[in-house]
């Protein structure tokens, strides 16, 4: 038996990647809508056709979201009183939810799920080739994903699963969240800290590049150090930093941060507004 998927945005970056995993998966029957011409385009190249709303909505077990999340409060209000009961609505960011910008309706499921893409400390990942596996989900690099059942009944959160394990195949773990902590790993921790921290590292590799270091140079030995000093602060070796790195880290560490910074970045004053800002 097949399950009836409406996906909508089915042309877009994240919408064609979710096309390219289900479309031939003969667990599902999807119908794939996609406003833009450009978005209808790239849907042909795949071999399949756009259908408009109503028809995708028509009978539909699960209803992907895959549009901009500051779009997904006003559509959710749009179709969700067209959906039937007990439909499962899937979201890929927990924002939306989040900030209660979903449309209020008791006898249907929200389901959120958003990859964790393939680590650079897992050894099995192969970034060397000419077009690495970044985003995962090209059933080439193994990753994890998490998963939160927002709203529904408890074994709904399988449901959900499975649909994700399929789309971001191959899956390794999918991890059980709530919908605050999936919110608190994005955006706060990978896009408000990591995404943070990684511009503050390019732009001290672009100058030590004007400071005359060769480009190559300093590109082979930064990288280089992403993975081992990865290894060391999370663990993953038996080796720690040398006395003389711990203490030009400790003492470097003062310049870049405030002391209170986790303190301002993870309040819940800050997270609402983030939240109120994308949704």
């Amino acid at each position: 038996m097949t399950t009836r998927v409406a996906l909508l945005g089915a042309g877009g970056k994240m919408g064609c990647r979710i096309t390219d995993r289900l479309k031939d998966n003969a667990r599902y029957d999807v119908r794939y809508v996609e406003p833009s011409e450009e978005g209808r385009e790239r849907l042909a190249d795949r071999g399949v056709s756009a259908v408009d709303e109503a028809q995708a909505l028509d009978g539909a077990e699960i209803v992907v979201m895959a549009v901009p999340d500051n779009l997904i409060g006003p559509i959710s209000e749009d179709i969700v009183p067209k959906i039937d009961s007990g439909t499962m609505v899937v979201l890929l960011d927990p924002t939306a939810a989040y900030a209660d910008a979903l449309a209020e309706r008791d006898d249907i499921s929200y389901f959120i799920t958003h990859p964790a893409h393939p680590s650079i400390i897992d050894a099995s990942s192969d970034l060397s080739r000419d077009d690495p596996d970044w985003f995962g989900g090209r059933g080439r690099e193994e990753q994890d994903i998490v998963c939160a059942l927002h709203q529904g009944p408890d074994e709904d959160y399988e449901r959900g699963e499975a649909l994700a394990r399929d789309i971001y195949a191959p899956v390794r773990h999918a991890h059980e969240l709530t919908t605050e902590q999936m919110f608190l790993l994005e955006p706060a921790l990978v896009e408000m800290v990591l995404g943070s921290c990684l511009y503050a590292v390019r732009e001290a590799y672009d100058h030590v590049v004007e400071q005359g270091v060769p480009e190559q140079a300093a590109r082979d030995f930064l990288f280089g150090h992403f993975r081992v000093e990865l290894g060391i602060v999370f663990g993953f070796t038996d080796f720690p930093f040398s006395d003389g790195a711990r203490e030009i880290i400790d003492e470097t560490e003062r310049d870049l941060f405030r002391a209170d910074w986790k303190d301002r970045v993870f309040s819940e004053e800050k997270l609402e507004e983030i939240a109120s800002e994308v949704a």
